[in-house]
């Protein structure tokens, strides 16, 4: 067994987030009288990945971010809402909106029959990801999971990933590996750590130069004869 510990990313890696994210937004809409159109949800989605980009930068909290995304969105529509209930609505709906992605599931159990321990290493709300690690198919395959908020610093920070290597007896930069689709997030922060990465990239993306890319693959399953 070459890498006996796997770090494992959650959205976009093993759950379908975008899935998760439509659906919460919808909610939200519903329960707030939100128009939930095409143009409403490109909307939100560019105030949304523009905060995120920031907080992956360092410049901004996680609190600060889920809760200005609302407050420039109803700026932007000039619509009167209660910015933070309709965060607090999303958010219950994000954490119940569990959706594997293909093979994931497979994968994982594969993974853990040959001994392999399982870890989550995320930088997603912490209440978001407890509920939907608790209701989904991983619950009873993941050994643990680390969470920024938890850990007082957020991938690609060196500080998150030692943080998990103190959690982890035995967890070294020879067997263990992490694996996730951000490039900005999961492979910098791997590189930052000295840990191997394997980069999850099903649709095929041109590889930076800037980065070290241990492993690549494009679907889960290609993940079993790597470790």
């Amino acid at each position: 067994m070459k890498f006996p510990y796997l770090l494992f990313d959650a959205d976009d890696t093993l759950f379908d987030f975008p899935k998760a994210a439509a659906r919460a937004f919808s909610a939200m809409c519903r329960s707030n009288g939100v128009p939930d159109t095409l143009d409403t949800r490109a909307l939100y989605h560019r105030i949304n990945q523009e905060l995120w980009a920031a907080f992956d930068r360092g410049e901004v909290s996680k609190d600060y971010v889920t809760l200005e995304r609302f407050v420039r969105f109803f700026q932007a529509l000039k619509l009167p809402r209660d910015p933070d209930k309709c965060n607090r609505d999303y958010l219950t709906a994000l954490g119940a909106g569990v959706y594997p992605l293909p093979h994931a599931e497979a994968v994982c159990r594969e993974l853990v029959r040959r001994g392999h321990k399982l870890y989550i290493v995320t930088n997603a709300v912490a209440s978001v990801q407890r509920s939907r690690l608790q209701g989904s198919v991983f619950a009873d395959l993941i050994t643990d999971a680390f969470i920024s908020e938890d850990a007082g610093a957020s991938k690609p920070d060196p500080a998150y990933y030692a943080y998990v290597r103190s959690r982890i007896p035995g967890l070294t930069p020879e067997n263990g590996l992490v694996i996730g689709d951000s490039l900005s997030t999961d492979i910098r922060g791997a590189n930052n750590a000295g840990l191997p990465c394997c980069w999850y990239n099903p649709a095929g993306k041109a590889r930076p130069e800037d980065l070290r890319i241990d492993y690549e693959i494009r679907d889960l399953r290609e993940l079993l004869d790597i470790v």
